[in-house]
């Protein structure tokens, strides 16, 4: 059975979008993953289809009703995770995604106005995911995000397994820099390890440019790294329960 994404959002026009192109889009055509995008305001109230109302308590703004939006949910509802797009959300990271792409697909709910009604998010059991300290305008772009993120990762999308191994945060780690012809453009060089082919320097070369890459730009990303090697180490020690 294919890896399948059902979205929920007030603009199923905006789908497949990106998605259509490329690897995804090419598997999307295969049937290696299926994506059906459901209009909310199907579910809306009275003669305007409305799907939002004023928030409890005041404040800018109009929240999405819980009655509409679990309309919407109890159609589509099955064993996959449900997945609520928010910037207060907790971080995607490569890990979730690993996760969700070996899973038999994702349910995707795309608010918009100031949000949703917290308590469908809890009756509903829905994770919320952000895809960056931001806020858009809505969650079509961060489900999109998400769905290329995963769908990539299916079997047979990427042409060599070891591409995904290499990436960005595979290992913990920002990825190492790429060259490819000419060896000199515009006065700079392709640096003479990557000529030398010694693998085993070029292996050491590509691990210490990504160390230095995470290290300078991601801080955080680097101190979890040092945190999870450190804790490796000691587990492997002589006498280590």
């Amino acid at each position: 059975m294919s890896w399948r994404a059902s979205v929920l959002t007030l603009f199923p026009g905006a789908f497949p979008g990106p998605l259509g192109q490329s690897l995804a889009g090419r598997a999307l055509e295969r049937g290696a993953w299926s994506l059906e995008a459901r209009d909310i305001r199907a579910h809306g109230l009275g003669r305007h289809r409305s799907v939002d109302d004023t928030p409890f308590g005041g404040g800018a703004g109009m929240v999405m009703r819980p009655d509409v939006v679990d309309a919407a949910l109890a159609e589509i509802a099955d064993d996959r995770p449900g997945i609520f797009l928010t910037p207060r959300g907790a971080p995607l990271t490569q890990d979730l995604v690993r996760d969700l792409a070996a899973g038999p697909g994702v349910m995707l709910l795309c608010g918009r106005y100031e949000g949703i009604d917290q308590r469908v998010i809890e009756a509903r059991g829905l994770r919320e995911v952000s895809i960056g300290d931001y806020v858009l305008s809505g969650g079509e772009l961060a489900a999109m995000v998400l769905l290329d993120a995963c769908v990539r990762l299916l079997p047979g999308v990427m042409g060599a397994a070891e591409s995904a191994e290499e990436e960005s945060f595979s290992a913990g780690l920002l990825e190492y820099p790429h060259y490819t012809r000419p060896a000199e453009w515009q006065g700079r060089a392709v640096p003479d390890v990557l000529l030398s082919g010694n693998h085993g320097e070029i292996a050491a070369w590509r691990r210490a440019e990504a160390e230095r890459i995470t290290r300078e730009r991601r801080p955080d990303l680097w101190a979890a790294h040092r945190s999870d090697m450190h804790g490796r180490a000691v587990a492997t020690a002589p006498g280590a329960p």
